[in-house]
């Protein structure tokens, strides 16, 4: 018997401890349907639109995470070059461009094999790490949407640090 034969039985679904975490910081939540949860979350630079949804056969906790910045043919390619650079930086998930409705998103799964249930810590490191990710990168998405920027300029622009105060 291979390990993926073995069945587990699941307490309860995941998605219900993402509303149970909404709820309990009072964050506005839409639940769509039995293994999906939405909802947006103000960020300094944007408002993010997040979605958790439960994937069954993966047993995963998948979210994604978008950002209103439509990508127009012209700059595709660069967006897509700007995806190499910032993916290279990001310790967990990764950013991809949906093309069905040209938009960047955040992607990220949390495995729950074998019937392991979510914590209300790890549905909050989940998110925040989305967020972070989206912040730290938007403006680099809008320099080569907006300002024509080329993708390698928008990361260095973005990773810019200072040091001190003025």
């Amino acid at each position: 018997m291979s390990l993926m034969e073995i069945q587990f039985e699941r307490q309860s679904n995941p998605v219900d401890m993402i509303e149970f975490v909404a709820a309990t910081n009072d964050w506005s939540f839409e639940r769509s349907g039995e293994d999906e949860i939405a909802m947006t979350v103000e960020g300094h630079w944007a408002d993010y639109h997040v979605s958790f949804s439960w994937m069954e056969e993966y047993e995963a906790l998948h979210l994604a995470c978008a950002f209103d910045i439509r990508i127009p043919d012209a700059r595709v390619n660069e967006i897509i070059r700007l995806l190499s650079h910032v993916n290279g930086q990001v310790l967990m998930g990764h950013f991809d461009l949906w093309r069905n409705e040209d938009v960047v998103i955040f992607r990220q799964s949390l495995l729950l094999a074998g019937g392991a249930e979510p914590t209300n810590q790890q549905v909050e490191v989940l998110l925040s790490s989305a967020i972070d990710a989206c912040e730290a990168y938007f403006q680099a998405f809008q320099f080569v949407v907006w300002s024509g920027m080329e993708a390698k300029a928008a990361m260095d622009a973005v990773l810019f640090h200072t040091v001190g105060e003025a």
